[in-house]
C-alpha cells in the first residue's frame, strides 16, 4: 500500500499547492472578513480562472480550486487588486488567525485582530511552523475552542483580557495594550522550548514545560455552532464546506461575509435571507455532520471519491454522531478523531470507530455496500 504523501505546509495564495484538479490557491481573508466586492470578486476570479468550486477551510480561509498554470497569474493580479494579498509568501504562511465572528464594527476584536496581523507579518516575528496558529476570541464568552489554534487570545468570567497556551485550563492576565506583545513573546517561548513539537498543546501534553504567569482560569465553552439568525446577522452552513460561485455571488449581495471554521458564513446584518442554492439553514440537516475531503479525482492522494459516499451515509446517522469521510490516512478535513471515521484505501473502506482516519480500523477492506449495512 502507498502511503500518502505529506506536503508538510498548508496551502496559500502566494504559495499554491498542486491537487489533483489543478493548483489550491488559499485565500487568507484578512480579519476574517470578505467586503462584498471582495466576495463578489472572488466568485468571478473562480469562474475565469479556476474551475468554480471553492471550499470553506478549517482554518476559515476560502479555496479555490482548478487554477492552472496559465490562469494562475491573472488570479494572483485580480486578488492583488482586491487587497486580499500580503507582501510575501513568508509573511502568509505566519498570518494563520481565526477571528470569532460576533464582533461589532470598531470593538477590541477588531482593533486586536488587526493589530495580531500586523505583529504577524512583520519581519522580525518569530518564525514560527506553517501550522501554528492563532484565535481572536474575545467576545463575552469564547466560541473557537473547538478549532485549531496554540495562542488564544480570550477573556475571563469578569471579562478581562486573558492569553491563553492551548493545552492549559489556566491563562495570563493582559490588557488591550499589552496582549499583542504577550502573544508575540509566547509564540517566542514555544520555539525556544518546542523541540520536535510543532503545536502548543503537544508540547503542553509532552513535557513538563510551562510559560510563566499563566494563573486564571479560563471559561469553557459551551456554544455550539448552528445555522441561524444571530444579532450579528444569519450563519448558514455549507456542506462539507464546499460551494459553487453562484453561491458565494449570492450572498455577497446579501452582505458582508465573516469566515468560520465550522463549514458555515456568517452574513453581515441579515435578517431575511432568500432561497440560495447550496446553502444548509436547518440546524437538524446530517450533513452539518459529516466531515468530507475532496478525495478522488480532485485530490491526488485520495483513493476513492468521498462526498457522494458522506452524502448517502448522512441520513443513517443518529442525531449526536459525526462522520469523518476520509479519501486516504492523512485524513486533512478532520486530523482528529470522530465516532465513525471512513477511510478509502486501495482496496476498500475500512471503518474506525472513535478514531482518526489513520487509526487502527475496526473492520477492513469493505464496500460502499458494507459501509451502509455497518453505519
Amino acid at each position: 500500500m502507498s502511503l500518502p504523501e505529506i506536503k508538510g505546509y498548508c496551502p496559500g495564495a502566494l504559495r499554491p499547492m498542486p491537487s489533483g484538479d489543478g493548483l489550491v490557491v488559499r485565500i487568507r481573508p484578512f480579519g476574517g472578513r470578505l467586503q462584498r466586492a471582495q466576495a463578489d470578486g472572488i466568485a468571478t476570479l473562480s469562474a475565469a480562472h479556476g474551475n468554480g468550486m471553492i471550499d470553506l477551510s478549517s482554518r476559515a480561509n476560502i479555496q479555490l480550486r482548478g487554477v492552472s498554470e496559465h490562469s494562475y497569474g491573472p488570479l494572483m493580479e485580480g486578488l492583488g487588486h482586491m487587497a486580499l494579498l500580503d507582501e510575501t509568501a513568508k509573511a502568509e504562511a505566519r498570518r494563520n488567525i481565526l477571528v470569532t465572528p460576533f464582533w461589532q464594527t470598531g470593538d477590541e476584536t477588531e482593533h486586536l485582530s488587526a493589530k495580531l496581523t500586523a505583529a504577524l507579518t512583520h519581519e522580525n516575528a518569530p518564525d514560527i511552523p506553517k501550522k501554528f496558529g492563532f484565535a481572536v476570541d474575545t467576545g463575552t464568552v469564547p466560541v473557537l475552542h473547538t478549532a485549531s489554534a496554540d495562542i488564544r487570545l480570550e477573556r475571563d468570567a469578569g471579562g478581562s483580557l486573558i492569553l491563553a497556551a492551548d493545552g492549559l485550563d489556566v491563562a495570563k492576565p493582559v490588557t488591550v495594550d499589552t496582549i499583542i506583545p504577550e502573544a508575540m513573546a509566547l509564540a517566542g517561548w514555544f520555539m525556544a522550548t518546542r523541540g520536535t513539537h510543532n503545536r502548543m498543546a503537544a508540547l503542553i501534553a509532552g513535557t513538563t514545560a510551562r510559560p510563566t504567569g499563566f494563573f486564571v482560569p479560563r471559561q469553557s465553552q459551551h456554544y455550539a455552532p448552528a445555522p441561524g439568525y444571530t444579532p450579528f446577522g444569519a450563519m448558514v452552513g455549507l456542506a462539507f464546506g464546499q460551494f459553487t460561485v453562484a453561491t458565494l455571488s449570492a450572498l455577497a449581495k446579501q452582505g458582508g461575509l465573516r469566515m468560520t471554521p465550522w463549514r458555515m458564513l456568517l452574513v453581515e446584518g441579515a435578517r431575511e435571507l432568500p432561497e440560495i442554492e447550496g446553502l444548509i439553514t436547518d440546524p437538524e440537516d446530517p450533513l452539518l455532520r459529516v466531515i468530507a475531503c475532496t478525495g478522488a479525482p480532485g485530490c491526488a492522494q485520495g483513493f476513492a471519491e468521498t462526498r457522494p459516499v458522506a452524502r448517502a451515509l448522512a441520513p443513517r446517522l443518529g442525531r449526536s454522531q459525526m462522520l469523518h469521510v476520509s479519501g486516504c490516512a492523512k485524513g486533512c478535513a478532520h486530523p482528529g478523531a470522530a465516532e465513525l471515521t471512513v477511510t478509502a484505501t486501495p482496496t476498500g473502506f475500512d471503518l474506525i470507530k472513535g478514531g482518526r482516519a489513520s487509526d487502527t480500523p475496526t473492520t477492513k477492506n469493505l464496500t460502499f455496500q458494507d459501509i451502509q449495512k455497518a453505519i
